[in-house]
């Protein structure tokens, strides 16, 4: 519950997402990449998410540590579910076509 608690926090799977290819080097770029996240709620973000020991901060920049590698890793198949939902979602929305 504690996992799940952190990562439903605001803007968290987002920081997440963001470093996930690589190391972000700066703060104010995270921030920008994370869009609209105020300074202080991405600075306690990163705090918490420090402190579960899933980022850290190193001579690259902020970076998923290696556990938050493999949190990522084991948050790939809700990644594939969620992209079959959005799909279907759409499918779901689109107007039927018109009679003739």
């Amino acid at each position: 519950m504690a996992l799940l608690d952190l990562l439903g926090r605001r803007w968290a799977l987002r920081v997440l997402w963001e470093l996930r290819a690589s190391p972000v080097p700066t703060f104010r770029e995270l921030q920008s990449r994370c869009g609209e996240v105020s300074s202080s709620v991405l600075a306690q973000r990163l705090r918490e998410l420090t402190a579960a020991g899933i980022l850290n901060r190193c001579s690259a920049g902020y970076a998923l540590t290696p556990q938050g590698r493999e949190l990522l890793r084991s948050l790939a198949p809700l990644e594939r579910w969620a992209r079959r939902w959005a799909q279907h979602e759409k499918t779901r929305e689109a107007p039927a076509p018109a009679k003739r």
